[in-house]
């Protein structure tokens, strides 16, 4: 079954339109999700809008609150923030471009592929395509969904584009205000070294396969063996005991070496440092 499509619309670069097919790149219904149900009965539970002292209420009663301090709301309704939302205007206008590792990590929400909407003429689509695969660049705009307008940034992927949902600058945390409380002197030169050494003794190609949803598998397995009225079996976690870890000690065996005369110093270093930490 074809994707349905999130967007569709057309890139607008100055006076080049490219009419585009937005679907998205990842799967929603991979995971495992529960219902709530009634134990003694086996009846589904469900939910009911209901105000104390009253009981079940239409939908038609209900209107939107925004609370400006305890217990004091502002009462708004549907028809008065219809009137707020944007047309859904579908066209992807490109009006900034920016290289593809300035923008940070944290402002990245949703991946989506872009797909050319028209067959018998793409020549437009692999070309800015590879204009942004050559200039290492992606380019910024907005559309509108669902009355909202949402930022985004189109970059080359393979052979087509990918389109990815940016947050705004106000929904993202300021890393210093987060970090503030994290102190500490500068470690020694050589344990930075033996950290260096073991990223370098383990970076590998990116393969998102070798890491496996444990959880989910053994969540799987566990309504397997329910539904075949099986017995299931049980595996338990051991804990590690508390220890001091002497973190020099520790970066040595990591790369494959041994204590020598020369770094007692900074082992020592290590030692109070991680005491400190217990402590």
């Amino acid at each position: 079954m074809p994707t349905r499509a999130y967007w569709s619309g057309n890139i607008r670069l100055s006076l080049v339109s490219i009419p585009i097919q937005v679907v998205p790149a990842t799967k929603t219904g991979a995971k495992i999700s529960f219902h709530q149900i009634h134990k003694p009965t086996g009846a589904r539970i469900r939910y009911q809008k209901v105000v104390p002292d009253i009981g079940p209420v239409d939908n038609d009663e209900i209107v939107k609150g925004y609370e400006l301090e305890k217990g004091k709301y502002v009462l708004l309704e549907d028809k008065e923030i219809d009137k707020l939302k944007l047309e859904a205007k579908k066209t992807l206008d490109l009006v900034q471009f920016v290289g593809v590792h300035e923008i940070d990590p944290m402002y990245f929400e949703r991946p989506f592929f872009v797909l050319p909407d028209d067959e018998e003429d793409n020549e437009a689509f692999i070309v800015l395509r590879e204009a942004l695969k050559k200039t290492k660049k992606v380019g910024l705009g907005q559309i509108v969904i669902r009355g909202k307008g949402t930022i985004v940034a189109l970059r080359a992927c393979g052979k087509g584009m990918m389109l990815e949902t940016l947050r705004y600058a106000d929904e993202v945390k300021k890393p210093d205000t987060a970090f503030s409380d994290i102190k500490g002197e500068k470690p020694a030169d050589d344990m930075i070294d033996l950290a260096e050494e073991l990223i370098k003794k383990k970076t590998r190609k990116f393969d998102p396969a070798v890491f496996k949803d444990t959880y989910d598998d053994a969540l799987r397995e566990l309504i397997e063996a329910k539904a075949e009225h099986r017995q299931i079996r049980q595996i338990e976690e051991t804990r590690p005991t508390a220890q001091v870890i002497d973190l020099m000690d520790a970066l040595r065996k990591s790369v494959g070496k041994g204590g020598s005369g020369r770094e007692k110093k900074s082992v020592k270093r290590g030692r109070k440092s991680a005491r400190r930490r217990a402590a």
